[in-house]
């Protein structure tokens, strides 16, 4: 029987005890990725993947699959491109034969503000798209599949400061939902079939290169536009709302770090907490101040507050940092430097956007 919470009927979710082998025995592959194909290609995490990966694996063994959103010219020139329903496994499976893919990274997901406008649709994508990676993933003996979860598994019963790796997930959204099903089947086609598959449980992620899509932390990336256009920005959060934050470039770095990690480090197959700072949305608007002086941040709290409330405000990723070295490399200073620096020149070139 799960275990109760201060009397109460709240059940800790505890993965990370699987380990790396399936039921038969099979240690899970330690071979080379050598084909891979990034699902979500066109969004904000899987645009600049897909590139890092393009640089480092060459163009050419890089797939990126996109569905509604157009993709981007460097996108389309820089490798192949596939316009790809991920829910549709027929299609996916398709793909999969004819570029000869071995590893996916499958980013293709409806996000937490977005979802909670079409639950529905939440669940179709977010959770048909993964069963259906998984599957092929069993199925061809894929070498490796990379899955990213979220701090939105975490509810308001889980604690808010330093949020463990295991706690109670009853998450409020179904975005969050959607991640701890994900979790569980992961772990399930990890400890069942052998599936190498792995992931992180993001926290908002801030980027110079692609605007945000739909998520409740955007504020954290449309602050800094506003700041550079018009010197002024109304916020959908309080001035007072804390959440774990991370730069694009310590996401991208992470995803990589786990994916090409030894699999015997690897002994969490839900997702590994994982986070680069955390900071209130007053504390940025100080920080974004220092550069632009004349910057103004008025407040004005929408339906995505009450979502906001319920997430962590800090993480405890110690065991990401532990079993496959996890280390982030920009903090808010750093961060609100780098992100100023980039998008004034391109504000200055007339393509910021």
């Amino acid at each position: 029987m799960p275990p109760k919470i201060s009397g109460e009927t709240s059940y800790i979710l505890r993965f990370r005890h699987a380990c790396f082998h399936s039921e038969t025995g099979c240690l899970l592959s330690s071979k080379v990725m050598k084909k891979i194909l990034v699902t979500g290609a066109t969004g904000q995490i899987g645009s600049e993947l897909t590139l890092e990966l393009r640089k480092k694996y060459d163009n050419s063994s890089v797939v990126a699959a996109g569905h509604k959103r157009t993709p981007s010219e460097v996108l389309l020139e820089s490798g192949p491109f596939e316009f790809l329903d991920t829910s549709d496994k027929k299609k996916l499976a398709e793909v999969l034969q004819q570029h000869d893919i071995d590893t996916i990274y499958h980013l293709a997901a409806v996000l937490s503000a977005t979802g909670e406008k079409n639950p529905q649709a939440a669940w179709h994508v977010n959770m048909d798209g993964l069963y259906n990676v998984l599957e092929l993933a069993r199925e061809r003996d894929l070498v490796r599949v990379f899955w990213p979860s979220s701090i939105a598994v975490f509810g308001a019963d889980a604690p808010r400061v330093n949020t463990p790796q295991d706690t109670v997930m009853i998450p409020s959204t179904m975005y969050g939902v959607t991640k701890v099903a994900g979790e569980l089947l992961c772990n399930y086609y990890s400890t069942r079939f052998g599936v190498d598959v792995r992931g992180v449980r993001y926290p908002g992620i801030i980027s110079s290169e692609t605007p945000p899509g739909g998520g409740t932390t955007d504020y954290a990336v449309e602050i800094f536009y506003e700041a550079i256009k018009n010197k002024r920005y109304v916020c959908f959060l309080r001035e007072d709302t804390v959440l774990p934050m991370m730069y694009m470039p310590d996401c991208i770095k992470a995803t990589i770090e786990l994916m090409e990690a030894d699999p015997s480090r690897i002994n969490c197959r839900t997702s590994y907490n994982l986070t680069g700072m955390s900071f209130s949305a007053g504390q940025l608007v100080d920080e974004i101040k220092k550069h632009i002086t004349e910057f103004k941040c008025d407040y004005n709290p929408d339906f995505r507050q009450k979502i906001a409330d319920s997430w962590p405000m800090s993480i405890d990723d110690s065991l990401a940092r532990r079993e496959w070295g996890w280390k982030p490399t920009f903090d808010l200073a750093s961060m609100t430097r780098d992100m100023i620096d980039k998008l004034t020149k391109k504000y200055e070139a007339g393509i910021l956007s």
